[in-house]
């Protein structure tokens, strides 16, 4: 019986339970019969994770680009790979067929070799939602060169960082980006960004806007000239196991962003099981994820997910609300979409406009609808369940993280039967578990406790780049021996999951995680303000929304707090991205700390929530009068 799809509830227990007892068969199985290598492997997954220390597929050889491109040449080489829905939809779509999409990575490939990028250097990838982007991401993966993809909504500063972090050798950009009736100057936030990036060489410049723009002699290159003259074969670079595929970085809770590292197999087998399972993928389906290859919902379900399984998948360049509020079901009834995942945050947002925008288009393709970033609330799961898979789709209310690769606890359509706001149960080869507060492992259903992982999977990141210790300390410490997800989780009775959301100071807004350190850095540096504490707070739309609590110095107080507002926030833009933008800003003298420094945030979360009923033991405050001086100015 081949373990790579389940086809019901009887088969994934049968298929869960042996992935429990012996996991090493089960992704031996999956990894040996699914894909194709140069050399087989020596010793499935060997792991330490006191250390934080794990490898699957030691010693085995592979190309993760000959698994989502040439392999499918022969039999899927005219079907369409990649469907390109531009921002303006008056711009015309683009199909590009496997064999295309071979001949423009092979030639991206030989560019990036002719530039003198070679395996393991450092590539950052900063651009919008069009083909070169998807493109530049598997040639980087075929000549084994680490993609470093960069949200094109950040700031300089935040992109430098990034840079610097992994010491980039080259960064690809485009002249400008489109999202909705505006354009976005991609081009100068990189000029600024590389400023204070002395390891780039090279920029490569994508022509997408025609904006004019300031080219730098000796490190700008126009990139359609050096395709135009490139060679449309490549030979993949045999690559090992463990080899390095990509950075991506996530927010923290300290100021420094943290690049967490995948490594090429076991990424490439985890991401295409989780896949073909969540998403229930036939031959002839059109999937559709509307997230931003800057994501890892990108990386792993627009891009190596899809293309691993020979799927055709969707690329969007555009926003939900342009040209009007019906863009996401016109586009699902143009491309007759099977399969539509989305974030919480987009199906609040819609929900709140006239139903007429949904039912005008036709959504009868539609098989499977997912969310992804954040748990999706029932108010939202109802709207999404009547009027957009209606009652017939089966919703997969997925979670997982950049860290993980891939989906950890999700239903399996027609398979898990659902329940609104419960993740339901691990996939096949995740040993998800509950741990109290005294570390021990709970046993029974109907509680809550810390969510953590007691086993390896193949898509788990492998460190955090030049960080090992950080990786450990933060993933690995809490619950030595097992992976701890940061998260809380209640089990019901049957055993289905519901996330609770993070434990730690990492808030979720509009489906991106927002560490809040690096956010009161910025705002701290604003020459009025003294001192901040950013929380979150509940939001109709957002999911959550940042409230920040702002100390200001002896010379700010004078100034008119609307204008400072205003003032902080372009400041968090510039420094962060327009993602990071506080919705609540209120001016404060003091914040609730411990005598020991440490600012009580449990209590500013309670007091932004508008919850004044029990801050529990504030005995260890050094100030509780400012408690209430707080609570009263809420605004």
């Amino acid at each position: 019986m081949s373990y790579y799809q389940v086809k019901n509830l009887e088969q994934y227990f049968k298929h869960y339970n042996k992935s429990i007892r012996e996991p090493r068969k089960f992704w031996d199985k999956i990894a040996e019969e699914n894909f194709t290598w140069y050399q087989k492997w020596d010793k499935v997954v060997e792991f330490d994770m006191q250390e934080a220390n794990v490898k699957w597929f030691l010693n085995a050889k592979v190309n993760i680009t000959k698994n989502c491109i040439d392999r499918h040449l022969a039999k899927r080489g005219n079907k369409t790979a990649i469907i390109f829905e531009p921002n303006d939809p008056k711009e015309e779509a683009q199909h590009i067929t496997y064999n295309e999409l071979y001949d423009r990575v092979a030639k991206m490939a030989n560019v990036l070799r002719d530039q003198g990028i070679k395996k393991g250097d450092r590539v950052c990838i900063y651009l919008p939602m069009i083909p070169e982007l998807a493109v530049s991401v598997l040639a980087c993966a075929r000549i084994g060169a680490i993609h470093s993809v960069v949200f094109a909504g950040f700031s300089a500063s935040a992109v430098t960082a990034r840079i610097n972090d992994s010491e980039c050798k080259m960064v690809i950009t485009s002249d400008g980006g489109f999202r909705g009736n505006k354009s976005i100057d991609l081009k100068g936030i990189v000029d600024e960004a590389l400023e204070k990036s002395p390891s780039v060489e090279k920029v490569l410049v994508v022509k997408r806007t025609n904006a004019e723009i300031k080219m730098k002699e000796g490190r700008d290159i126009w990139l359609q000239p050096l395709l135009d003259e490139a060679v449309p074969n490549n030979v993949a670079e045999i690559m090992d196991a463990e080899d390095p595929l990509f950075i991506l970085y996530t927010s923290g809770s300290t100021g420094k962003p943290k690049g967490m590292l995948h490594t090429t197999a076991g990424y490439m087998v985890f991401s295409a099981y989780t896949f073909k399972n969540i998403f229930n993928y036939e031959e002839d389906d059109v999937y559709w994820c509307t997230a931003d290859i800057g994501w890892i919902t990108g990386h792993s379900y627009i891009l190596y997910g899809p293309l691993l399984n020979g799927a055709t998948t969707v690329i969007f360049e555009g926003i939900p609300s342009y040209p009007d509020f019906g863009r996401f079901w016109e586009v699902i009834d143009k491309h007759k979409v099977t399969q539509f995942y989305t974030a919480p945050t987009a199906i609040r947002s819609l929900a709140k406009e006239n139903t007429e925008w949904v039912e005008k288009h036709d959504l009868s393709t539609l098989k499977v609808i997912g969310s992804v970033g954040e748990p999706i609330n029932e108010e939202a799961w109802h709207w999404y369940n009547n009027h957009v898979g209606k009652k017939r789709c089966p919703i997969v209310d997925t979670w997982w993280q950049t860290e993980t690769g891939g989906i950890m606890i999700s239903p399996l359509p027609f398979v898990t039967p659902t329940k609104p706001t419960y993740a339901t149960f691990p996939l096949p080869g995740v040993q998800a578990v509950l741990m109290d507060e005294k570390r021990n492992e709970i046993e029974d259903n109907q509680v809550v406790g810390s969510l953590c992982i007691k086993f390896p999977w193949p898509g788990m990141a492998r460190t955090i780049w030049g960080d090992h210790q950080r990786f450990k300390d933060t993933y690995f410490t809490a619950f030595p021996g097992k992976y701890f997800t940061g998260d809380g989780a209640l089990r019901d009775e049957v055993g289905y999951y519901r996330i609770t959301g993070r434990v730690d100071d990492v808030v979720i807004v509009s489906g991106h995680n927002l560490g809040t350190a690096p956010i009161e850095d910025a705002i701290n540096e604003h020459p009025a303000v003294a001192e901040s504490a950013i929380v979150g707070f509940p939001h109709d739309i957002k999911g959550n929304a940042l409230y920040g609590f702002i100390i200001l110095k002896e010379s700010g107080e004078g100034r008119d707090r609307a204008n400072l507002a205003n003032e902080i926030n372009q400041h968090i833009s510039g420094h962060i991205g327009p993602i990071a933008k506080l919705d609540k800003i209120q001016f404060v003298s003091g914040l609730p700390k411990t005598r020991s420094g440490k600012i009580m945030r449990r209590i500013l979360r309670k007091i932004a929530e508008g919850d004044f009923s029990n801050f529990g033991d504030t005995s260890t405050l050094l100030n509780p009068e400012i408690v209430e001086e707080i609570k009263e100015g809420k605004l």
